[in-house]
C-alpha cells in the first residue's frame, strides 16, 4: 500500500496533499507551498514527488483556484512538455557508433539559442502540419500582451526548435522488448517567456494583489479584462508549444529513418506519438465545482491518459498510463525533479563527473551541460515508486543518445 498522500504541515485548511515527505523537501519550497495554500482563491493544492523550489509557484505543484488564475503558477515556459514515439526497430538494428545520428539531429533541429532560417523545413513537405502552423500564426495578431507584435518573426523561426536548459531530444531503448523510442522535451521558447513575463508584470500592479506574501503569486480574477487577456494569450502559447514539439518530433523521425536507411535497416515504422504538457492551465471540475487547474511541473493522469516522465540525461524516462486518482487532481509528476540548483551543480560536479555519469550515452560531455548532470536530479525510479497510485508504468526507457542545447 502506498504511504502517500501526506498533508503539508502548516497549510491552510488542510487543503494541500503531498506525494512526498516534508523532510525530503527543501524548507524554502515548503514555505512556498504554504504561501500558495493560503491564497484566498486557492481551493486545493497537490504536490508531486519531484517537487522543488520554483519562482513564485513550486515546481511539481498542482494548484486549483476558484475564479482566479496565477500566471506564475504556470511559469514562463508556457506549454512546456514531452513527446515520444515508439519505432519499429530494436536495439539490435543500431550500429555501435551513434555520433553521426546525434550530429544529424543537431543539424536538422535548431538547439540552444538558434531558430530555423525562416520556418521549420518539415512544413514544406507535411501539408497537415502546414495547415496547423498557418492557423496558429493566423491568431498571432489576436495576442493581447503589450508590445508583442514585434516578436512575430522570432516566434515563427523558433517554432520547431529545441532551446536549452533541461530540454532534450533522445533515442532510448525500452527494457524488456528492446524497442527503440524517440523522445523530446521542449517548451514555448522566447514567445512563451515574453507573454508570461508581461502578464505577470501586469498582475503585480493590481490592487487585490498588494498584500500577498509573495508578489510573484499575483492573480487575475474571473470577469476582468486582465484575466481574459492572459487566458487568450496562454491558450495560444500552449498551442504553440504543442505544435513546436510536433514539428520537432516529425523532423527527428525523418532524420532517424533516413540515417537508418543509409545503414540498410529498411523502412522504419512509427506508432502514434504521445504528447503531453506539464506546464499549463486547464478548466476542470472536481466535486461538482469548476476549477482553474494549473500544473507547473505535473502531467495530467486521468484514467487511461498516456504520459511521459523523464529523468535526466543518461537515466532515461518512463512511459506511464494515468490511473485517474482524483485525490491528486488526476495528476502525476513531470520528471525526476532537481535536487540541487544549476549553480550548485556547477560548483559540485566537473566534466569528468559528467563523463562518468553519462558513460555509454552519446551526448555532450562539456562544461556547458554540467548543470544537467544526472547527479543534480532526484532518482527517477524513486519518484515513480512514490506515485504508484497515480500512474502505472507502460515502459521504462534507457537513454542511448541525448541532444542538448
Amino acid at each position: 500500500m502506498n504511504e502517500f498522500p501526506v498533508a503539508l504541515p502548516g497549510a491552510a485548511n488542510d487543503n494541500t496533499l503531498m506525494w512526498a515527505h516534508p523532510h525530503d523537501i527543501e524548507p524554502a519550497a515548503l514555505d512556498q507551498l504554504r504561501n500558495i495554500s493560503r491564497l484566498p482563491w486557492v481551493d486545493r493544492v497537490r504536490v508531486m514527488p519531484d517537487v522543488h523550489l520554483g519562482k513564485g509557484a513550486t515546481v511539481g505543484s498542482v494548484i486549483a483556484m476558484r475564479d482566479a488564475v496565477s500566471p506564475s503558477a504556470v511559469g514562463v515556459d508556457i506549454g512546456c512538455g514531452m513527446a515520444a514515439v515508439r519505432t519499429g526497430l530494436t536495439l539490435g538494428d543500431l550500429p555501435d557508433d551513434l555520433h553521426g545520428l546525434r550530429t544529424a539531429i543537431e543539424a536538422a533541429v535548431p538547439v540552444g539559442y538558434r531558430g530555423n532560417e525562416g520556418e521549420a523545413a518539415v512544413l514544406r513537405t507535411d501539408v497537415r502540419l502546414r495547415g496547423r502552423f498557418d492557423m496558429l500564426f493566423g491568431r498571432f495578431d489576436q495576442l493581447r500582451a503589450p508590445r508583442i507584435g514585434d516578436r512575430r518573426s522570432r516566434a515563427l523561426s523558433q517554432c520547431g526548435s529545441l532551446g536549452g536548459g533541461n530540454h532534450f531530444i533522445e533515442l532510448c531503448v525500452a527494457e524488456g522488448d528492446e524497442r527503440l523510442w524517440l523522445t523530446l522535451h521542449s517548451g514555448s521558447r522566447n514567445i512563451g517567456k515574453e507573454l508570461a513575463e508581461r502578464h505577470i508584470a501586469s498582475a503585480k500592479t493590481l490592487e487585490h494583489n498588494r498584500g500577498l506574501p509573495d508578489r510573484d503569486l499575483a492573480v487575475f480574477l474571473a470577469g476582468t479584462s486582465e484575466m481574459d487577456a492572459y487566458l487568450n494569450d496562454l491558450w495560444w502559447a500552449q498551442d504553440y508549444a504543442m505544435l513546436s514539439r510536433t514539428l520537432m518530433l516529425a523532423t527527428v523521425q525523418q532524420v532517424f529513418a533516413q540515417w537508418m536507411a543509409q545503414r540498410h535497416a529498411g523502412a522504419v515504422g512509427f506508432d502514434d506519438p504521445i504528447l503531453c504538457h506539464h506546464n499549463y492551465v486547464a478548466r476542470e471540475s472536481y466535486d461538482g465545482v469548476e476549477l482553474i487547474v494549473t500544473r507547473k511541473g505535473a502531467i495530467r493522469a486521468a484514467r487511461g491518459d498516456l504520459g511521459l516522465i523523464p529523468g535526466s540525461m543518461g537515466t532515461g524516462s518512463y512511459v506511464v498510463r494515468g490511473l485517474g486518482n482524483e485525490a491528486s487532481l488526476n495528476s502525476a509528476s513531470h520528471g525526476a525533479g532537481r535536487r540541487m540548483s544549476r549553480t550548485r551543480a556547477r560548483r559540485t560536479f566537473s566534466t569528468d563527473d559528467l563523463a562518468a555519469q553519462t558513460a555509454g550515452v552519446e551526448c555532450r560531455k562539456d562544461a556547458g551541460v554540467v548543470d544537467e548532470i544526472p547527479g543534480a536530479y532526484k532518482d527517477i525510479d524513486q519518484v515513480i515508486a512514490a506515485q504508484v497510485d497515480l500512474v502505472e508504468v507502460v515502459a521504462r526507457l534507457q537513454t542511448l543518445l541525448c541532444v542538448k542545447g
